[in-house]
């Protein structure tokens, strides 16, 4: 418990490092505002609003696969602690991160103010924002995908931890009735019996 515990908090701060990730490598439009009531330019031919949009959420998907690659390796890699809780804690410690990263891309990638727009000659850069939540599931999706695909190798029904080699277990004895007292068992020939 302790370590899916410690896996949900230590994705959660990696998740605010990939929300810094995704706003250094999202593309974003900046505009020059060319009139006070929020007329505004392309500078130097950006990308158009759908272009950007998709760009965004195609470099948060990559963000997050990334990470429950790597999320999803680790805690194979810590053998000993194999398991339900350690993948329950690693499914919960992505949807964390992701949320994490989205919420902390989204303020650090705040739209431009009202002041900002009706100053002309200002020059403004396009909100970064996740337009697809179903991207949310895309970082825990491919941490669990890693530790299933793991198991299935592993082929062992203790997931190869150390400690646990299976020992065979025995068959039980089949035990026979006593006779009934006065009655003396005789062993029959096998085979039929012919009757006169």
């Amino acid at each position: 418990m302790r370590f899916a515990s410690l896996t949900v908090v230590a994705l959660g701060v990696l998740g605010f490092g990939a929300g810094l990730l995704w706003v250094w490598l999202a593309p974003r439009a900046q505009f020059t505002v060319t009139s006070a009531d929020g007329g505004l330019e392309v500078v130097g031919g950006g990308l158009v609003d759908p272009e950007l949009f998709m760009a965004d959420d195609g470099v948060y998907v990559l963000l997050m696969a990334g990470l429950g690659l790597i999320a999803g390796l680790a805690v194979w890699s810590r053998s000993a602690r194999r398991g339900v809780v350690a993948l329950v804690g690693l499914a919960l410690g992505m949807v964390v991160a992701s949320v994490s990263a989205m919420q902390l891309g989204s303020l650090l990638g705040r739209p431009p103010s009202d002041e900002q727009l009706s100053t002309v000659g200002a020059v403004v850069t396009t909100a970064l924002d996740l337009n697809m939540l179903a991207a949310l599931a895309v970082g825990p999706f491919v941490a669990v995908l890693v530790q299933v695909v793991a198991a299935v190798v592993a082929g062992r029904d203790d997931l190869g931890r150390p400690g646990t080699d299976l020992v065979p277990v025995a068959e039980p004895a089949v035990a026979q009735a006593p006779a009934p007292s006065g009655v003396v068992a005789q062993a029959r020939p096998a085979g039929p019996t012919i009757q006169e």
